[in-house]
C-alpha cells in the first residue's frame, strides 16, 4: 500500500513522541500489506474498526492513540485523516472528521 502523506505521519511522530515507533511500525506494515478489501486488512489488524467501506480506525502504542484513515483499496493507497490520543479521539466525529493541512 502506498501511504499519504509520511510528512503528516512524522509530525504527528514529532507531536506524540511516546507514540513515535509504533507509529512507524504501523506505517512499515502497511506499506508492506496489499489489502484489496475490509476482509484483508480486519485479517492483519483485527481490532482495527471499520467505519464504513473506506474509513478504518487503528489502536496504536496499546489503544493509547488512535490512527483515522481512509483507505483506497483498488489504487492501494491509504490517506492519514486523523492522529491523537484515546481521549482526544473520544471527542471527535470518526465519520466526519477530515484532513486538514495546516501548512
Amino acid at each position: 500500500m502506498r501511504v499519504i502523506a509520511i510528512k503528516t505521519l512524522k509530525d504527528y511522530a514529532n507531536e506524540f513522541y511516546q507514540a513515535e515507533q509504533a507509529l512507524y511500525s504501523w506505517h512499515d506494515e502497511a506499506v508492506n500489506a496489499e489489502w484489496n478489501n475490509v476482509a484483508e486488512l480486519k485479517m492483519q489488524y483485527k481490532n482495527a474498526s471499520i467505519i464504513n467501506s473506506k474509513r478504518v480506525v487503528f489502536n496504536i502504542h496499546g489503544n493509547s492513540f488512535r490512527l483515522i484513515v481512509d483507505v483506497e483499496y483498488r489504487l492501494k493507497i491509504v490517506f492519514i485523516v486523523w492522529f491523537g490520543t484515546h481521549k482526544q479521539y473520544d471527542n471527535i466525529d470518526v465519520k466526519t472528521i477530515s484532513y486538514v493541512k495546516t501548512n
